[in-house]
């Protein structure tokens, strides 16, 4: 969108909050960089130019406004649409991939040279992988200054950078202050909070509205597995596996932001960890753009207009919701709870949770490759499914994870005993986060399908599903609003 100056300079004459995170703006007579909604008068249209990223404005020697604070918009929602590599390649730099593996490690996940890597980088969001990780780092050093009171030493490593002098010169460079100035300007914004201190941060993450949150937070209440998951106070709280250790995080959904609330192990996984929230959420969705094609639709109109902003409830953990899309086949949903927190308590890795009662991590694939099957009390052709998924995640002959291509994981998926469209796309709807995934035979799908007059034999509402491309996953959340469920109900019922 950067490269069409009318728009967005329309955008900015009208502070639409709408574009924040789709391009910055960059002010070349005093060299800030602004969100599209800065509430600044705006500069003449002789004064200015657009980048795609906040990457690429600081490589062009713009410094962050500090009115509006554009390294803490909302994600661009265009990275989490597309599959292409570039696409791929930006959902992996947020999870952290080349702070812990560099750019060399991108580039093998990606089955590309570092060289044919940068330049494709370069032409599409004006920055190489490095310069954009460069920038992450600044913004989770931003977010620990301002929200923990961590020794400055502590915040630099935390953050991922190599020494402290290259976090002072970032970060002056960028954001034209001191660490020491940005925490004082912190508590004079924000005033004291005694949940500050070494092992717990409180932060907003920001969303674009309209932001209908009950379905989102109503499904993710309605399938907890006991003891990684749970509802307490109106707040959904889960266990967290990261590079470096655990962690737990606690999410309240607000009209305009979810209050999250972070404990780790290790200050190096605050950046993968909140990544990995935003996810789970599916923060960086394009509503607007949702609420225009999906409200025009005859028989979807009415559902979306009742509650527009809906989000695909995800995961923060691509092999844990393939596994328990698995191990939900064709039971209900407390069944498949059931199983899941069998094998919780059998192979997760344990976590101590002061303020509430997650007692485990959930398993990874290596802790699931000897699993007893006599833990698995379902039919023997499940069991052999799960075990197969297992040990084809851990063989690497199935990819998933944040950078994956969504068509090969698929047809990787469906090469399984026991998978069907059904499970390949709930996997590619919640756990990758395909925007087009449409699972025709799913039995709310199509219960809501026959309330709307829909077609609900499989192939005929997959023809049908056509007309809400590319944005059948939203169309899919859209049609379980519609049934009497607990995945509606936010806070959940009392049991």
């Amino acid at each position: 969108m950067h490269t069409d100056f009318d728009r967005c300079y329309r955008a900015v004459q009208a502070k639409d909050a709408r574009f924040d995170g789709w391009f910055v703006t960059a002010v070349l007579t005093t060299k800030i960089y602004c969100r599209p909604s800065c509430p600044v008068r705006p500069p003449f249209a002789r004064n200015i130019c657009f980048h795609p990223t906040a990457a690429s404005a600081q490589r062009a020697g713009f410094r962050a406004c500090k009115r509006c604070r554009p390294d803490a918009s909302p994600g661009s929602p265009e990275w989490n649409v597309r599959g292409d590599v570039v696409a791929r390649a930006m959902r992996l730099i947020a999870d952290g991939t080349v702070d812990r593996d560099g750019v060399t490690g991108l580039a093998a996940r990606l089955g590309y040279t570092v060289r044919q890597l940068e330049r494709l980088m370069h032409a599409e969001v004006g920055a190489a992988p490095l310069a954009l990780a460069r920038a992450q780092r600044a913004q989770m050093a931003r977010v620990l200054i301002e929200t923990t009171e961590m020794p400055f030493s502590d915040v630099a490593f935390a953050a991922g950078f190599s020494s402290i002098r290259q976090f002072n010169d970032t970060l002056r460079t960028v954001c034209d202050l001191t660490p020491t100035s940005l925490r004082a300007r912190a508590r004079a914004r924000f005033g004291g909070d005694d949940t500050l201190g070494t092992g717990v941060m409180t932060l907003r993450l920001p969303v674009r509205t309209p932001f209908a949150y009950e379905g989102l937070f109503g499904h993710l209440a309605a399938s907890t597995v006991p003891g990684v998951e749970e509802v307490r106070d109106g707040t959904y709280r889960r266990t967290l596996g990261l590079p470096h250790g655990t962690g737990i995080v606690s999410l309240q959904p607000h009209p305009d932001h979810v209050r999250c609330r972070l404990v780790v192990d290790d200050f190096r996984d605050v950046s993968a960890a909140i990544a990995r929230c935003r996810r789970l959420l599916d923060l960086d969705a394009d509503p607007e753009a949702i609420v225009a094609a999906l409200g025009a639709d005859e028989e979807l109109g009415t559902l979306v207009a009742k509650a527009p902003g809906q989000r695909i409830p995800r995961t923060v953990d691509e092999h844990e919701l393939a596994l328990r899309v698995v191990l939900g086949q064709q039971v209900s949903m407390a069944a498949a709870r059931t199983h899941a927190r069998r094998i919780v308590a059998a192979y997760g890795r344990p976590i101590k949770d002061a303020e509430g009662q997650l007692t485990h991590v959930f398993p990874t694939v290596a802790d699931l490759s000897d699993i007893d099957e006599r833990l698995l009390a379902f039919p023997r052709a499940r069991r052999r499914t799960l075990t197969a998924l297992v040990t084809a995640l851990q063989d690497g002959e199935v990819v998933l994870d944040s950078g994956c291509d969504w068509t090969l994981a698929r047809e990787q998926l469906l090469r399984l005993p026991g998978i069907g469209p059904w499970t390949a796309e709930m996997v590619a709807m919640r756990g990758l986060g395909d925007p087009d995934a449409f699972p025709a035979t799913d039995l709310g799908v199509v219960a809501a399908a026959r309330q709307l007059g829909l077609p609900t034999a499989p192939k005929d509402l997959m023809e049908r599903s056509n007309r809400w491309q590319p944005w059948r996953s939203y169309a899919t959340q859209h049609l379980w609003t519609a049934l009497d469920h607990a995945v509606n109900q936010w806070p959940p019922k009392e049991k």
